[in-house]
C-alpha cells in the first residue's frame, strides 16, 4: 500500500452509524465506502482496492462471520475489523479465529469511534507490513528464477565451449602420428568431455545448483562407451546408479573419476580378450554416497608402478580428494575401486 490512501469499507445495515464511521475514517485521511449488506460488501472487496474492512456482525443475511468464511478463499484479501455486541465475546473469539485482525465492541458511548479508529489504525499498519513483504518476497523470487535462467543459459554456452574443445582436441589426436601423443589426447578429449557433460546436463534441469547423478552417469557411460570402441576396446560397460540430485562440484568430480576408471578398465583390463565388462555402481549408504567401479579382468590392487603413465591414478586421487574420499582397492579377481564421500 506505499503511496496510496488507505481505503476502508464498512459493512453493516445501520446507515445512522455508516455516517458517524464515515466521519471518523475521514477526519483521519481514510478514504471511505460502504455497503449494506454482505453480499454486496464481498463484490466490492472482490474488485480490489480495499485495504481494510470494517465488518458488523448482525447482517440482513447471515453473519459478518460468513462473509469471514467467504474472504477466506481470496489469497489477497483485507484486513478485517470486526464489530460484535458488548457481551458476544464468543462470537467476537470465533472471528479471530476465522481470520480477524482485530475486534471491537459495538457500544453507545462516545469510546466507539475512538477504540474503531484506533483498530482500523492498526490493521492499516499490519496490512502495509504484509504487502510489503510479499513484494518483497515476490522480488526475490523473480530475482532468483532471473539469476537461475542466466546460470542456466552460461552452463549452456560452457557447455558448449566444452565440446568444442573436446571436439578440437579429437581432431588433433587424429593428425598426431605417435601413439603416445595420440592416447594421451585421446584421455583429454574424454576429460573435457566428462565436464561438459555436467553443464549439460546443468542446462536442461529445473536445478542449476545439482545434477541428477544417475542420468549424468548413464549418460556418460554410453559416451565413453561409444568412444572406446570407435579406439578398438569392446567390453561392455554397466551402469547401476539410484538417482538423485548431487551438488554440481561433486558430480563433475565423479564424472572424472568414472572416466579414469572406465578408461583404464577398458584399456587394461581385458587387453589380451578385449571381452569382459566394466561395472559403475553408485548407490546411497546412509548419509553419504558410495561409488564403486570394478571389472574381471587381470586385476590391479593399487600397488606398485600402474599401467601406463600413471597420471589417470593421480587425477582420480585428486579428485576424491575434492570429495573429501579416500581410494580404496578391493581384492580378489580383476579390479574394484572405490570410495565413499558426503552426499
Amino acid at each position: 500500500m506505499p503511496n496510496r490512501t488507505p481505503r476502508v469499507l464498512y459493512i453493516d445495515d445501520d446507515p445512522g452509524l455508516a455516517r458517524l464511521v464515515q466521519k471518523a475514517m475521514e477526519r483521519r485521511g481514510y478514504l471511505f465506502e460502504h455497503a449494506a449488506t454482505g453480499e454486496a460488501g464481498l463484490a466490492r472487496i472482490a474488485l480490489g482496492g480495499i485495504d481494510v474492512v470494517v465488518l458488523d456482525h448482525y447482517l440482513p443475511t447471515g453473519t459478518g462471520l460468513d462473509v469471514l468464511a467467504a474472504m477466506a478463499t481470496l489469497s489477497d484479501h483485507p484486513a478485517v475489523v470486526y464489530v460484535t455486541g458488548s457481551a458476544e465475546t464468543a462470537v467476537a473469539v470465533a472471528a479471530l479465529k476465522s481470520g480477524a485482525s482485530d475486534y471491537v465492541a459495538k457500544s453507545l458511548d462516545d469510546d466507539l469511534m475512538e477504540l474503531l479508529a484506533s483498530a482500523i489504525d492498526h490493521a492499516v499498519e499490519r496490512v502495509r507490513l504484509n504487502r510489503a513483504k510479499l513484494l518483497a518476497e515476490r522480488e526475490i523470487r523473480e530475482a532468483r528464477e532471473r539469476a537461475e535462467m542466466l546460470l542456466g543459459e552460461v552452463n549452456h554456452r560452457v557447455a558448449n565451449s566444452l565440446a568444442m574443445v573436446a571436439a578440437l582436441v579429437g581432431l588433433q589426436a587424429n593428425a598426431v602420428q605417435n601413439a603416445e601423443a595420440k592416447n594421451a589426447l585421446a584421455e583429454t578429449q574424454a576429460r573435457i568431455s566428462a565436464i561438459a557433460g555436467v553443464h549439460r546436463h546443468l542446462y536442461t534441469s529445473d536445478d542449476v545448483r545439482t545434477v541428477e547423478i544417475g542420468d549424468y552417469l548413464r549418460s556418460l557411460a554410453g559416451e565413453l562407451d561409444a568412444s572406446m570402441k570407435a579406439a578398438g576396446h569392446h567390453a561392455l560397460i554397466n551402469v547401476e546408479a539410484v538417482s538423485f540430485p548431487l551438488a554440481t562440484e561433486k558430480a563433475a568430480s565423479v564424472g572424472v573419476i568414472v572416466t579414469e576408471l572406465v578408461t583404464n578398465a577398458m584399456k587394461y583390463a581385458y587387453r589380451d580378450t578385449q571381452q569382459g565388462e566394466v561395472r559403475i555402481r553408485l548407490v546411497r549408504v546412509g548419509e553419504g554416497v558410495e561409488l564403486r567401479v570394478e571389472d574381471d579382468g587381470i586385476g590391479w590392487d593399487g600397488t606398485g608402478t600402474p599401467q601406463g603413465t600413471g597420471l589417470g591414478s593421480r587425477i582420480v586421487k585428486a579428485m576424491a580428494h575434492s570429495l573429501g574420499a579416500t581410494v580404496s582397492y578391493g581384492g580378489g579377481g580383476g579390479t574394484s575401486v572405490s570410495l565413499r564421500f558426503a552426499g
